[in-house]
């Protein structure tokens, strides 16, 4: 099978998908084409949004409908590294030889990975999942277990609360590939949801793919051609987010910005601009793809300063900005 071929069999799977998830979900259209999007580029994301919009019902929804292994855990205060990585025991098998270390697994072995309200557990506790997310691997009592793919860690935050929490550091943040912001509802989907979810009908998902399906998507995604020009601009857009790249970046965000994204957001522009097109049934990559996903790869990556924060400047606002101030050329 050619990669045309596969890109026509990848909008069927798609559209399988979605009905799928229509079943459950009831709305949150952008949010799921986000979240697939970085399903086919292998990326991680950071879910923001309030409890109750059905962020853990859609991870768990799609992990089923991809017959993927799913794990939830719930981030607390008290939680420690080995209660996600997992922790060596004494074990004893009654054979008289003596007693040896066994390692149980933790959660971080399956495929998709719920960690919830992420900003909860103190830093050392979040730093268990950087090597995971990174390269794929735990590394536990000096030997390194190989994750099996495909493996996406789904985070999720509370954006009102803040008491309790400990923010994740800008190296954490970065290997994330989008930031997705939960909207509510509108007035008619939920009373649909209201609707639905007190009728004590609980419809049944259909496996769509399996593992081996998902990572030949994958590995279809990087071989899209993208031109030098749409490749330059995601550069460009990316560059000016930083306030002292050479004098080129804008007055605001020399004005807002204390850091702003590095080089893995160009990276992340280019890969998810792929996938938008093969969704879109295009196989070459526009600017337009780039815009569409720019505001879920780079908010997270622009740190404001104490400026833009007393002036109710967000970084979406200033992802707005950019878009509106880097020319296409």
């Amino acid at each position: 099978m050619d990669d045309l071929e596969k890109a026509q069999e990848l909008l069927r799977a798609k559209e399988k998908v979605s009905q799928e998830l229509r079943k459950i979900i009831i709305g949150q259209e952008e949010v799921i084409e986000n979240l697939f999007i970085a399903l086919l580029c292998n990326g991680h994301c950071l879910f923001v949004g309030v409890p109750g919009l059905a962020k853990t019902l859609l991870m768990r929804s799609i992990a089923q409908v991809l017959n993927l292994k799913f794990s939830r855990i719930q981030f607390t205060p008290d939680l420690m590294p080995s209660d996600i990585t997992g922790t060596e025991i004494l074990y004893d098998d009654g054979s008289g030889k003596g007693r040896s270390f066994r390692f149980i697994k933790g959660p971080i072995f399956s495929n998709i990975i719920l960690a919830d309200e992420i900003n909860r557990t103190p830093p050392k506790t979040q730093a268990a999942l950087l090597q995971a997310m990174q390269e794929k691997q735990v590394t536990v009592g000096g030997t390194t277990y190989d994750l099996a793919p495909p493996f996406l860690v789904f985070a999720t935050q509370n954006p009102i609360e803040h008491e309790g929490t400990y923010p994740l550091p800008e190296a954490q943040l970065d290997r994330f590939m989008f930031l997705i912001n939960v909207p509510y509802p509108s007035y008619e989907q939920e009373v649909e949801i209201a609707l639905s979810t007190t009728s004590g009908e609980h419809p049944k998902l259909e496996i769509v793919l399996n593992a081996e399906e998902i990572q030949n998507f994958q590995n279809l995604i990087p071989r899209v051609p993208v031109s030098d020009h749409v490749a330059q601009y995601a550069v460009r857009l990316t560059q000016a987010t930083r306030p002292g790249e050479n004098g080129t970046a804008p007055d605001f965000i020399k004005e807002w910005v204390d850091w702003g994204a590095g080089p893995r957001a160009s990276q992340y522009l280019l890969l998810g601009a792929k996938a938008k097109a093969l969704l879109d049934n295009r196989t070459t990559v526009s600017i337009a793809d780039i815009k569409s996903i720019a505001r879920q790869t780079l908010e997270h990556r622009i740190i404001l300063n104490f400026k833009a924060e007393a002036e109710n400047i967000t970084s979406a606002d200033i992802v707005d900005k950019l878009l509106a101030w880097v020319n296409e050329r």
